[in-house]
């Protein structure tokens, strides 16, 4: 079944992950969580037993951030769930508050509130890779003003459905987005130095492309239309599709 919430909600997973804040210190990640120096990542020359090591830290550290996130979305949802009868009244304020945002990330105009985050930072990591789930933890807890407003229109997005498994799926979908090119960058490291180097001079390009996509967001869910789209992505999806779901 097609939806478009979950469409944006993992386009914003992939512009967070691009964002100038997050894709710069991706290899201080994989190098914190993993153990594995730089130096040794950027050499191209690591052992079998040493890559592996990389990436099975890297689902540690992405499983942190997705309990962290699926727990936002169910919170979300709740919330919403709550005021079942100002559904309508927090479809249209979600509407406005998810343009706001998108044309923040624009770059036309600065909300100081989207500025603010918290700052967490772990001096050591805990060894193994419950070390690794707890550092992604504190990376999902202590997003980075670049991260926040994307992250807060999606929750906003989940906190106008009414169910939780709703909220839950759509920030699982958020997660992915996020967590999908960081398990490629731990993958291919030298191929990831690479493009992070070369994808710097389109970071302003990232940003004024997820706002005007949360902007196009927000107008649909403002006038409604985001329902009328699903349901009519809903009419185009084969009924053998439906069977297995």
């Amino acid at each position: 079944m097609v939806d478009l919430n979950i469409f944006v909600a993992f386009t914003a997973g992939l512009f967070s992950f691009l964002s100038p804040c997050v894709l710069p210190l991706i290899p201080s990640y994989l190098s914190f969580v993993s153990g594995v120096s730089l130096e040794e990542m950027r050499a191209g020359q690591m052992k079998g037993s040493v890559r592996r090591q990389v990436v099975l830290n890297s689902l540690a550290f992405i499983f942190g951030f997705y309990l962290v996130f699926v727990s936002l979305g169910a919170s979300a949802s709740l919330l919403g769930s709550l005021f079942l009868s100002y559904r309508g009244f927090i479809r249209v304020m979600g509407g406005i508050l998810i343009m706001l945002v998108g044309v923040y990330l624009m770059g036309l105009f600065k909300i100081a509130m989207l500025e603010r985050y918290f700052q967490f930072n772990l001096k050591g990591k805990p060894a193994g890779y419950l070390g690794s789930v707890l550092v992604g933890i504190t990376f999902a807890v202590a997003w980075t003003p670049c991260v926040g407003p994307i992250l807060g229109a999606i929750l906003m997005l989940a906190g106008t459905s009414t169910e939780i498994e709703s909220g839950v799926l759509l920030l699982s979908t958020y997660a992915a987005g996020l967590a999908l090119p960081f398990f490629l960058s731990a993958l291919a490291l030298n191929s990831f130095f690479q493009f992070s180097q070369s994808f710097r001079r389109y970071i302003k390009a990232v940003h004024v492309a997820a706002g005007f996509l949360l902007v196009v967001m927000g107008i649909l869910l403002l006038t409604d239309y985001v329902t009328i789209l699903n349901a009519y992505a809903i009419s185009l999806t084969p009924e053998w599709l439906f069977e297995r779901l």
